[in-house]
């Protein structure tokens, strides 16, 4: 069974994060899906794969009218963003606007093509709620992804961070819905981060771009969320820590003897 955890609630402003599903198949990657509410319109955020969508839809309907989700948000173009796309499409409000990164937008339609998308600009927008509540939509870029967004409320002080800030829990391990022990919770970050981000001058850009605003809360797509003083812990440990450890393939050539010097090509002889 999926969880619905309420992350933030005042009136009829609230973010709701379904996940940890007990019933989903070990070979499926753990997902967080959210939405934010505001008056009688909801926005969805990474709402996932075709796997888990029978899940996520069971766990909302109790929380929110479906049909009052006016807006899909995906933060990239991976399968677990997104791919149940043209499921959502049968239940949320008619008409509802699916933000996707303009980048990918021709490659999204491979999950389903009948789909209206709009795109966002590289440099991001915004999203209104309701007259009070408007949503920002950071860039995230190589993070994993070439055209990636966060999307952070400035009311609610929540940064939902997609696949920043992620964490693989291995089976059967105990779980909350927040970080308790921050150094402990580096070993289920690490691997991940080292190798799915691939650019230090992106990190360093994107913690700039965050480092100022007052964040309670820092929810990831995969595992554990952030909250009070383990925000800023996250982001000093990311700003430091090594990444794009795929690049080690590269210094490695097969079948080169020890010793030997790898060939030259041409262009720069």
């Amino acid at each position: 069974m999926m969880r619905c955890l309420t992350l933030y609630s005042e009136g009829s402003h609230r973010w709701l994060l379904f996940g940890q599903d007990t019933d989903a198949s070990p070979t499926v990657i753990d997902t967080n899906h959210l939405a934010v509410c505001a008056d009688n319109a909801a926005m969805l955020l990474d709402p996932g794969g075709m796997e888990v969508f029978p899940a996520v839809l069971g766990a909302m309907v109790h929380q929110i009218d479906v049909a009052a989700v006016q807006h899909v948000f995906l933060s990239h173009q991976d399968p677990d963003v997104g791919s149940a796309l043209p499921l959502w499409r049968q239940v949320v409000a008619p008409g509802a606007t699916i933000h996707a990164p303009a980048l990918w937008t021709r490659y999204i339609a491979h999950f389903d093509a009948e789909a209206v998308l709009t795109p966002i600009a590289d440099e991001g927008g915004e999203v209104a709620l309701s007259p009070s509540v408007k949503v920002r939509l950071l860039p995230a870029h190589y993070l994993h992804s070439s055209a990636a967004f966060c999307v952070y409320d400035p009311r609610a002080r929540i940064l939902f961070s997609g696949d920043i800030g992620a964490s693989l829990l291995p089976a059967g391990a105990a779980r909350d819905i927040w970080v308790q022990d921050f150094a402990g919770h580096i070993q289920y970050m690490s691997g991940f981060h080292r190798r799915y981000l691939g650019s230090t001058e992106a990190r360093d850009a994107w913690i700039d771009s965050v480092m100022h605003l007052p964040i309670d809360i820092l929810v990831p797509q995969h595992g554990l969320a952030f909250r009070g003083p383990d925000v800023m812990r996250f982001l000093d440990w990311l700003s430091s820590l090594p990444i794009a450890s795929g690049l080690e393939a590269y210094r490695r050539t097969p079948g080169l003897p020890p010793g030997a010097s790898r060939p030259v090509p041409a262009s720069k002889r």
